[in-house]
């Protein structure tokens, strides 16, 4: 039997974890729902529910993985052997399956996206986001572009999962993880310049305890096993990549960390370019679609950023 592969280093360990973090939930899902369910309020409810119950799950599936070093599938079956435990490994491969479909289509949106900042075509959206909206609406309603580029989008993934721990999943996002944090640095800056960007900072981080109900708790609960990636066997399987000595304490915070900072940085980029132009906060995931591309070309060296930024994302 083949010795499994282990990362080959803490540091890109660290920033794939993240990396499996980040996503969609950051971008738009963290913002539009602290915005609408508190603000301010909201947000310390989320942070105590990531520090309370996501960060021990998220050092428990390390542990699971490192121990065992295998799938999640496995891993149960290993330490809870001729019991009923490995379908519970399976679930969460299901549940990591069903979320693939849902990200495999928005990967093929940002593959798209990325080629129309590469090609100029968002010069043409500069500050008007009814018609960015309207190219937006003919690409995900036509027929055959979303699962071109859906394909596309799947065979990239494929082809960095063939080429292994070190040398697919590792080696890019140490190069795409980095980026991403200078490219949201700049545009938080570029956000809080723009006139009545104040009014998206109030919207996201203004206390608002009489919008916290029930549901907002549960909201807050769940977004923060969704952000994470919890209970699907992300965690476990890639710590199952891990070397004994790793100190799961440290990297656990780290990944905390990097996820919950992106989320924030994200909600302010986004909210005061939306207040700024006037755009509708409640857009859902179309403001990254609809209302970035309409301000990539107001910012110096647009083009290499908004390039950039949606090449992150597939």
């Amino acid at each position: 039997m083949d010795k499994r592969e282990h990362w080959g280093s803490k540091f890109g360990f660290i920033l794939a974890a993240s990396g499996s973090a980040v996503g969609l939930g950051n971008i738009w899902k963290y913002p539009y729902i602290a915005g609408e369910n508190g603000g301010g309020a909201f947000t310390l409810i989320y942070l105590l529910c990531i520090l309370i119950v996501g960060m021990p799950i998220v050092i428990g599936e390390f542990v699971i993985g490192r121990k065992t070093q295998l799938s999640p599938v496995g891993a149960f079956e290993k330490l809870a052997p001729k019991s009923f435990w490995k379908w519970v490994g399976m679930l969460g491969v299901c549940s990591a399956f069903v979320i693939l479909a849902f990200y495999g289509v928005v990967g093929g949106w940002t593959l798209r996206y990325t080629f129309m900042s590469l090609m100029g075509d968002f010069s043409d959206l500069t500050g008007n986001p009814a018609i960015s909206g309207e190219v937006f609406n003919s690409f995900i309603t036509n027929p055959f572009y979303p699962l071109f580029w859906h394909f596309i989008f799947m065979g990239l993934c494929i082809w960095v999962i063939i080429n292994g721990i070190k040398g697919g999943i590792e080696k890019w996002t140490k190069i795409m993880m980095p980026m991403i944090l200078f490219i949201l640095i700049i545009l938080v800056f570029r956000g809080i310049t723009l006139p009545n960007a104040s009014a998206g900072i109030s919207f996201l981080f203004k206390p608002k305890f009489e919008d916290i109900t029930a549901s907002s708790i549960v909201l807050a609960l769940g977004h923060s096993f969704f952000t994470l990636s919890l209970g699907m066997g992300t965690m476990i399987t890639y710590g199952s990549y891990l070397k004994k000595e790793q100190n799961l304490f440290n990297s656990a915070m780290w990944v905390l960390l990097l996820d919950t900072g992106i989320a924030i940085m994200a909600g302010i980029a986004i909210f005061t370019t939306v207040f700024s132009v006037g755009a509708d906060p409640a857009g859902g995931p179309g403001l990254i679609f609809v209302v970035l591309p309409t301000i990539f070309p107001q910012i110096a060296g647009g083009l290499l950023w908004g390039t950039l930024f949606f090449s992150y994302y597939f």
